[in-house]
């Protein structure tokens, strides 16, 4: 098999958009396909449930699932214990890894889950198994605290003349420039803590990335504060930039059961926020019933 371009979890959750506008990241894997059944031809889900836990492959990155304190933490462990408590397995046994080494591992055999809020996208989808989205990532900007400059979103900041902050290499310079905001109005950071420290001391007046990191990094940048996110538009189509769980080919039963219960969970906006507000998720997190996993998986 081919191996992964070294990318990091944000070089590719960022470079995903909406239905019909999926930004294509290269090929990546040739696909691994055979029917994950035990020896007398049990489902996947009825062997996790005979021995009572779940491999769980997580890429130790804050808030999507990493551990502190000896503790496994973040949205996608907590979402998944409900989910997989409802199907009749307790357990999730971690394992962490790279988040380019994900699939590969998952294809391996290593683990039965990957869940590490990756973006579905139509390579992933050719080498492995998608949940339905469990998150989006909609868009904001980070503010010095009050918002003197009162940023609302990427149109206010056009017209108010100011000059934001992207990421080196993320998909908010895109929006930006959709948005009509020029170069010149536009600086790039390598990290994101950059950007909040540019914000504190005034070298930009916002800084532009999915409102879960801004949420995540104003915890501990208290001069700050983050806008409401909103859904960016490129060429007319919103970037949701949706995330879920991975399975290998062969565990279609696992893969529906997980669907029908994360169902219950995203159709419930008051569970939903409670489970993961801990992480910086909110309501504008939840996926829009609308969007569907075969339809990004067409792109």
């Amino acid at each position: 098999m081919a191996e992964f371009p070294n990318l990091s979890r944000r070089g590719f959750l960022t470079r995903t958009a909406a239905v019909g506008s999926l930004v294509a990241v290269p090929s990546l894997l040739t696909a691994c396909s055979k029917t994950d059944t035990g020896s007398d031809g049990e489902g996947k889900l009825d062997s996790l449930k005979k021995q009572g836990y779940v491999k769980v492959a997580y890429a130790n990155e804050a808030p999507y699932g990493y551990k502190e304190d000896g503790k496994l933490k973040g949205e996608a462990p907590t979402l998944h214990a409900a989910i997989f408590k409802a199907l009749g397995v307790d357990e999730l046994r971690p394992t962490f890894t790279e988040f380019d080494g994900l699939i590969p591992g998952l294809q391996a055999g290593k683990y039965d889950v990957i869940s590490a809020g990756m973006a579905i996208t139509p390579e992933r989808c050719e080498n492995a198994l998608f949940s339905e989205p469990e998150f989006i990532s909609p868009t904001a900007i980070m503010v010095k605290k009050g918002n003197p400059k009162k940023i609302t979103d990427l149109a206010s900041a056009k017209k108010a003349g100011v000059t934001l902050g992207v990421m080196s290499g993320a998909v908010e310079k895109d929006y930006v420039t959709a948005a009509g905001i020029s170069d010149d109005k536009v600086k790039t950071v390598q990290k994101q803590q950059d950007g909040a420290d540019a914000v504190k001391n005034g070298r930009i007046d916002g800084f532009v990335l999915t409102g879960i990191s801004l949420r995540w990094l104003a915890k501990t940048n208290p001069q700050v504060e983050v806008t409401e996110p909103f859904v960016p538009e490129v060429k007319g189509a919103k970037q949701y930039s949706p995330g879920g769980a991975v399975f290998r080919k062969g565990s279609e039963d696992l893969r529906d059961a997980f669907n029908k219960q994360l169902k219950k969970i995203t159709a419930d906006e008051a569970r939903y926020v409670k489970l993961l507000t801990p992480y910086g998720f909110s309501k504008s997190e939840l996926p829009p019933p609308s969007l569907k996993t075969a339809d990004l998986c067409k792109g």
